[in-house]
């Protein structure tokens, strides 16, 4: 199993020189070589492969204009390649959108093979470095002198702080014991979640408690002059903000996805058309702070790694509309309505507790009936019934 440990790094200005240059030239030959290949099949109707994307690359270092390419490491720039060839195999299996352009003002990343770096006790040496990375290593039980990286990704983000990334492979962790419970979770946006045990997990609106300030900065961003040194530093601040949200929004997706795996054997939840509902201009901003994709992307993995089993039900079933003590179907609930009285067994349902109860006996169908209860990405799912941080400081410093 690949996992990645995430530091803080530090490097000194003329480190940082070395790896904003590396950053440059990734962002130079993603964007021209993006370029190229659609400029190639419009014109030739040709397809491009890895092979014709690094011949690409290689014409390009041999150019005039871009001979400051040889300058920097060359790993990162054929790793932008193979990432290229990824992300577009991603777009025609219908996993991701098309490939987009870098912005120098975005994320900045390069990542490096074993052919780029050397790494030993705990001490790491990039290519074209004559001194380790300085990094702080902030988990106490893993000792960074025994790992062993596969790879190394150094990354900024706009506001200006450093991390680099080790991935490296390890055991599969040990399996939870088996508790003998299961939850249906129903996600919202009042409550962030509603399970079928009647636990409400509110919504701490990471985005709306900062809105003020955020908007703030931006005004304040917006009456700077572009290019000029407070726009950059006014820019900052605005990054720094949204690095706050983005944080805390994390750390709360996190605690909620592990406590729902290690409490229960059997995790069920909808298959949530999230790209389509924030096409909702009213309700976009509020479902986008919620977090329900990366939400359940965490379920998928941690169920995955400790022998839990998720299901996943129909997007379509009336979980809200269908009394989960008879069965009898409402024509129609609107919104608005919280609380509703079955008209044929007389029993009082709260709309998400109702819901959330609805998904569990679904879920247990998918179940019975034998089908595939773990899916990924944003397929289609269909049940088989129908045929479907803590401060950055606090760690052990690396040099």
């Amino acid at each position: 199993m690949r996992t990645a440990y995430k530091c803080r790094a530090y490097p000194p200005p003329e480190q940082a020189g070395v790896l904003n240059r590396t950053f440059g030239c990734v962002r130079v030959v993603w964007n021209r070589t993006l370029a190229w290949r659609h400029d190639r099949y419009r014109t030739q109707r040709a397809k491009t492969g890895l092979i014709q994307a690094n011949a690409h690359l290689t014409a390009m270092k041999a150019t005039d204009e871009l001979a400051w390419l040889n300058e920097v490491s060359s790993v990162p720039l054929q790793q932008t390649i193979r990432h290229q060839q990824t992300a577009f195999a991603n777009f025609f299996a219908g996993r991701a959108r098309y490939p987009r352009y870098k912005s120098r003002t975005g994320r900045q990343s390069a990542e490096y093979t074993r052919s780029g770096f050397r790494y030993r006790d705990g001490r790491l040496l990039l290519a074209k470095m004559d001194r380790p990375l300085a990094f702080v290593w902030s988990w106490p039980e893993v000792d960074p002198a025994s790992i062993d990286p596969t790879t190394v990704a150094v990354s900024k983000d706009p506001c200006g702080r450093w991390y680099v990334s080790f991935a490296i492979d390890v055991p599969a962790p040990d399996q939870l014991p088996v508790i003998g419970a299961m939850v249906a979770v129903d996600l919202g946006v009042k409550d962030f979640a509603i399970t079928s045990d009647g636990e409400r997990i509110p919504n701490p609106r990471h985005l709306a408690r900062r809105d003020r300030n955020l908007a703030r900065y931006q005004r304040r961003q917006a009456r700077k002059i572009r290019g000029s040194s407070n726009h950059r530093k006014a820019r900052a601040k605005v990054a720094r903000a949204h690095r706050k949200v983005r944080a805390s929004r994390t750390d709360f997706l996190h605690k909620t996805s592990t406590r729902l795996v290690r409490d229960h054997d059997v995790i069920v939840i909808e298959d949530l058309a999230v790209a389509n509902m924030v096409r909702n201009r009213k309700l976009a901003k509020a479902i986008s702070d919620c977090g329900w994709g990366a939400f359940r992307r965490m379920l998928e993995y941690k169920a995955a790694r400790h022998g839990r089993q998720l299901i996943v039900v129909d997007r379509w079933l009336p979980s809200s509309k269908t009394c989960s003590a008879c069965g009898h179907l409402l024509t129609q609930l609107p919104l608005g309505i919280r609380t509703w009285q079955c008209p044929s067994c007389g029993t009082r349902h709260d709309r998400d507790v109702n819901a959330a109860k609805n998904i569990l006996a679904a879920g247990l169908a998918v179940t019975a009936c034998g089908g595939d209860v773990r899916h990924s990405g944003a397929l289609r799912v269909q049940s088989p019934g129908n045929q479907e941080p803590q401060p950055v400081k606090v760690g052990i410093p690396c040099p």
